[in-house]
């Protein structure tokens, strides 16, 4: 049987020991917990490009594509199947807002030595891995 399931790209963005953060609200999933900014990958565009359009809609940043660089891929499990990419932002100009509040209840930077408890775990996991350089991961399989 061939599997068809959402695939979701994560933007990660480090800069002086810190990760940006984002609170959910509203969503439907997850909410009152820390993400990174993300969204799913829509028909027709590349990871980058999808990349790209999250930056624009959530943070209000516009990003040169050559800045953002694959770090790190999860097959999770979680009620269904998913496919996650996350990429690292290596360079931006101008500061991250809040551009959907009617979705993000906060946006900040959080040290990487005190992430907040309530992250999302599997983003947890993809930012650890991406630190650490384990470019794949399997997440939420029974074992």
């Amino acid at each position: 049987m061939r599997t068809t399931f959402p695939v979701t790209v994560h933007l990660l963005f480090f800069r002086e020991g810190k990760v940006l953060l984002a609170r959910r609200h509203n969503t439907g999933y997850m909410d009152g917990h820390y993400s990174v900014p993300a969204g799913h990958l829509d028909g027709g565009e590349t990871v980058t490009q999808a990349a790209l359009r999250e930056a624009r809609e959530e943070i209000g940043l516009d990003l040169d594509p050559a800045e953002v660089r694959f770090a790190c891929v999860l097959h999770r499990f979680e009620d269904e199947e998913r496919i996650d990419f996350f990429v690292r932002v290596t360079r931006w100009s101008g500061e991250p807002l809040n551009a959907e509040p009617e979705k993000c209840d906060d946006l900040r930077w959080f040290r990487l030595s005190t992430l907040p408890e309530d992250i999302i775990p599997y983003v947890h996991q993809g930012i650890t891995n991406s630190l650490t350089e384990v470019p794949f991961g399997e997440f939420g399989w029974e074992a």
